[in-house]
């Protein structure tokens, strides 16, 4: 509720009565005053969006111009015929600083993982009350959800900082950005693996058309789908394949219930299990083609708990027994 309150700031700064867009998201004066008030997604939509549409302004008063109703739309437009994600990441960024010179956003790589960084210019920085924070969280969530839907994937956050103190509606960040997030950091910015930024866009203009329809969920909700969850399922079972041991293990390594994972691995074709298995078999073969360990080390070293178990289990993906399958010729 405190988001919707710096909204309706907005609107009174400028002199204009915000019981009307209150009226249209069904939220009440009295609603709206309290500390501990939340509301729903679809009331941030219908707020949002008309408090946008009153001002026209896209930026909620936040920067030192108005942006006009469909600044965000002609931003996706300019990026939409990029190779892939990075390339429209960076456009965008670059592009936004056509429209406000108040803040400037930036995509930074360091290794295996991508950042996209805002920096503050001190007419944002001066902004009253929660109307800052607002501001970073809606361009955050508004790159972060057009990012996803440019790819159709989920893009799980690494990390997200923000360079001001943890404010009383704190937890409400978990559901805008899950995952770990950081107050007092030197400026606000957004964690996730590189890899996404090499996904091809599969968007088109009709599909453009159609998402401005309604394109302010993008920045409330989150994508389900994870065009990259097989891939980093793999990755950590293999640096770690304890963390196999359970699902509510693996899950916490990336950042999602164990419920959440088993539906998005079906949703891809793919089950934890197959994936346990094809991980610690190829790992075991490896293990048993070029080193000398004894068996029972190798099974430990894939994530089993006793000797039989791998071997039960060795002979269901190869046919064979971890010792024969080490004496065969093409072994030596």
């Amino acid at each position: 509720m405190a988001f919707a309150r710096v909204m309706v700031s907005a609107l009174r700064r400028q002199g204009l009565d915000p019981n009307e867009a209150l009226r249209h998201a069904q939220i009440t004066p009295s609603q709206l005053q309290k500390s501990e008030g939340r509301i729903t997604a679809l009331q941030m939509e219908w707020l949002s969006g008309a408090v946008m549409q009153t001002l026209d302004d896209e930026a909620l008063g936040a920067f030192d111009r108005r942006l006009p109703w469909g600044s965000y739309g002609m931003l996706a437009r300019a990026s939409l015929s990029s190779p892939d994600l990075g390339v429209a990441v960076q456009r965008w960024c670059r592009h936004h600083g056509l429209l406000t010179d108040a803040v400037r956003l930036r995509l930074s790589l360091a290794g295996e993982t991508a950042s996209v960084l805002i920096e503050e210019q001190p007419s944002h920085l001066a902004l009253p009350g929660n109307a800052r924070e607002f501001s970073l969280v809606y361009l955050l969530r508004n790159i972060h959800g057009l990012a996803c839907w440019y790819v159709d994937s989920r893009i799980p956050l690494q990390e997200a900082r923000f360079p001001y103190t943890a404010p009383d509606h704190a937890q409400a960040y978990a559901q805008m950005f899950p995952g770990p997030h950081r107050f007092e950091s030197g400026q606000a910015e957004i964690r996730f693996d590189a890899r996404y930024l090499r996904l091809p866009l599969v968007r088109d203009e009709a599909a453009l058309r159609q998402m401005l329809q309604r394109a302010l969920p993008l920045t409330v909700l989150q994508y389900r789908r994870d065009r990259l969850l097989v891939e980093q399922v793999r990755h950590v079972l293999v640096a770690d394949p304890e963390a196999g041991q359970s699902a509510e293990r693996l899950a916490e390594r990336l950042h999602m219930s164990a419920r959440t994972l088993h539906r998005q691995l079906r949703e891809e074709g793919a089950s934890l299990q197959q994936l346990k298995d094809d991980v610690r078999s190829a790992r075991a073969r490896e293990l048993l083609a070029r080193s000398h360990r004894p068996i029972k080390q190798v099974a430990a070293a894939v994530g089993f708990r006793n000797e039989k178990s791998f071997i039960r289990a060795f002979r269901g993906w190869t046919g064979q027994s971890p010792a024969d399958y080490r004496d065969r010729p093409e072994a030596a």
